[in-house]
């Protein structure tokens, strides 16, 4: 698991963290064959991600925003992590993430005066993201291009609804988060959900839920879901150019030297390959040859 710091023009990893399977919790042999420390467990991705940014804003890096997978964002608990660090995301969920629309008000069952008072509730049933994209339809696309490719420019059409994230476990997460300030109203938190539409495609590609504020303009919600490519371009780079996933070795200390100077490598090639150029070219002999390549 890995996190990294990202712009138009680069991103380095910042911190990783190696996911043990559960399977390894109480496995002593194999534990100490590969020297893993005692206080190592098995923790889920989503965990290690909160426990990342966690370590990082204490060495005084806090992310403006975050951007990641539905592999992580899938999961209500680790939004709720996000917000309640103050925490900005705009993440990727899948198809069947269900919501309500951001104006369905919630209301209060009669109570009958005996047994627990009902909480406030939803009457209409919460929609799948493709159920509501297809309710939706296309009349309000809008076409955004967030970069230029090497083929031109990078557009499609997009959707942005605001909508409010349901479920068992958020309702939960919000009524807690709620009864610790002031009590709860049933009202689930709005965020905004982001639907990218190609032109002639049947259905939407991709889902992506963001808290940024509903005013933001679509092009920059639409430039910070796409920012994943430069991570996924610079991760191939590492892989197969520096030798990320080339370790053989059994240990947890050979990896996380492995993995310190992948990145310190990685690091120094995108400052050579960002830093500006000299006022004459630099003849064959002296030009760096690396590795990194740049689309």
């Amino acid at each position: 698991m890995s996190v990294h710091v990202v712009s138009e023009t680069a991103s380095c990893p910042l911190q990783w963290r190696l996911f043990v399977p559960g399977e390894w919790a109480h496995d002593a042999e194999r534990r100490e064959k590969t020297g893993m420390p005692p206080e190592v467990g098995h923790r889920e991705k989503w965990r290690l991600a909160l426990d990342t940014l966690d370590e990082l804003a204490g060495w005084g890096l806090v992310p403006p925003v975050v951007v990641a997978d539905a592999g992580y964002c899938q999961n209500a608990d680790f939004r709720a992590g996000l917000d309640s660090r103050g925490i900005d995301y705009v993440v990727a969920v899948r198809s069947d993430v269900t919501v309500h629309p951001h104006d369905a008000p919630p209301t209060m069952p009669t109570w009958s005066g005996h047994g627990r008072k009902p909480q406030p509730r939803y009457q209409d049933k919460a929609s799948s993201l493709s159920a509501l994209a297809a309710d939706q339809g296309r009349r309000d696309v809008t076409e955004v291009t967030w970069r230029q490719g090497s083929r031109g420019p990078m557009r499609s059409q997009f959707l942005a609804l605001r909508v409010r994230p349901a479920g068992v476990r958020v309702r939960r997460l919000a009524q807690a988060a709620a009864l610790a300030e002031e009590g709860w109203d049933g009202v689930l938190p709005e965020v905004t959900l982001l639907i990218p539409w190609p032109a002639g495609a049947e259905a939407p590609t991709d889902y992506w839920l963001t808290s940024l504020p509903a005013d933001t303009p679509l092009a920059e919600l639409v430039r910070l879901a796409k920012i994943r490519w430069r991570i996924e371009h610079d991760y191939r780079e590492l892989k197969h150019g520096l030798g990320l996933d080339h370790f053989e070795g059994r240990s947890w200390t050979g990896w996380h030297h492995h993995v310190t100077l992948v990145t310190a490598a990685h690091a120094f090639l995108t400052e050579q390959r960002l830093a500006p150029k000299a006022d004459t070219p630099a003849s064959p002999s002296t030009r760096p040859s690396t590795p990194f390549r740049t689309y």
